[in-house]
């Protein structure tokens, strides 16, 4: 019986790429110290060979879990499934286990899970939820990296849209398409979304001097909320020509409202969303929305937390990911 072969080791690509072994470590751990030129020749020295970090050895040598913590404040929501896929991409390149805990939105629940962090579980945190629940400088020198939502007075590394700017451009964009009476229908008034979309919003509006015909009202999220959006819209707002709603799924149950009603979208009513979630672009009518590029939002985070796992002084950063307008067919051009 042959025996297996040898398992390329950094040694090998160091030997192949001509640098030291120490280059070879840095290149893979902590890249923008690395002249791009140096970066190229080991990368593809490691593509030639086939050269995998045994990141498990790694963490092992450094008494580490090989495991990092991801908390959401709702597994069923689908707005997060894309995000956990970019996230699980970077995590099974480096050979890493993904800890999923469901919050529920609730901090005792969120507390619960992250003492994971502190006895040893897991060597790092991605939170979706939001929230750090607890004393602020406990979490002092953990790796933890927020995705989606900023957090208020934490002062570590963030991934997220520009939710602002970009609900400017979904409210620019119905201006620009001739509205001048247009509608917001918000997300829970304490989420930071919320509320940085409804300041895009309001941005949009003033600027175009026509906040005095708009509105805004409640809703959180669900798809529940847009149809009763919908029917204050119908019964108490009839000048309203557009809406923008905070996210696809108000926008869904607006536009299923309507159409129960016999109102059409966008003959009657233009409506644009915000995430471009699964099941945006199969609606029907498909549903105008802004893309958040969910998986690269995952990718990037993650990269981000194993950057900070393995290099323990890296700096904390916030990176926004570009957003795209999608174009679809519930806004009309009135005149």
């Amino acid at each position: 019986m042959s025996k297996n072969p040898k398992r390329p080791t950094i040694s090998d690509v160091a030997k192949l790429a001509g640098v030291s072994n120490a280059t070879v470590s840095r290149v893979l751990q902590n890249p923008e110290v690395v002249s791009a030129a140096t970066r190229k020749t080991v990368t593809e020295a490691v593509k030639s060979i086939g050269y995998r970090a045994n990141t498990a050895a790694q963490m092992l040598r450094r008494n580490r879990a090989n495991t990092v913590l991801v908390i959401l404040p709702d597994l069923a929501n689908t707005f997060f499934s894309e995000i956990l896929s970019g996230i699980e991409n970077v995590a099974s390149e480096a050979n890493l286990t993904i800890l999923i805990g469901n919050s529920n939105n609730d901090s005792a629940r969120c507390l619960s899970l992250l003492e994971n962090l502190w006895n040893g579980r897991a060597d790092g945190a991605l939170l979706l939820n939001g929230a750090l629940p607890d004393a602020e400088d406990r979490y002092e020198g953990k790796p933890i990296v927020s995705i989606s939502e900023t957090i208020s007075g934490f002062l570590g590394s963030h991934v997220g849209t520009n939710n602002e700017l970009a609900a400017m451009d979904a409210t620019q964009f119905l201006i620009d398409m001739g509205h001048r009476k247009i509608a917001h229908i918000s997300g829970p008034k304490d989420n930071i979304l919320s509320a940085q979309r409804m300041a895009g919003f309001d941005k949009a509006v003033s600027r175009a001097d026509i906040a005095a015909n708009c509105i805004s009202i409640d809703g959180d999220f669900a798809s529940s909320t847009g149809a009763s959006a919908a029917t204050n819209l119908m019964k108490n707002h009839a000048e309203i020509t557009a809406v923008f709603c905070a996210n696809d799924e108000m926008a869904m149950g607006l536009v299923s409202e309507l159409a129960e009603n016999g109102i059409g979208v966008p003959d009657q009513l233009s409506v644009i969303g915000f995430d471009d979630i699964n099941f945006a672009s199969i609606y029907r009518p498909s549903i105008t929305t802004i893309r958040q590029d969910r998986f690269e939002m995952g990718r990037k985070a993650m990269s981000l937390l194993v950057s900070q796992i393995t290099n323990e002084a890296a700096t904390p950063v916030e990176v926004y990911i570009p957003y795209k307008l999608m174009e679809r067919d519930t806004v009309k051009r009135i005149t």
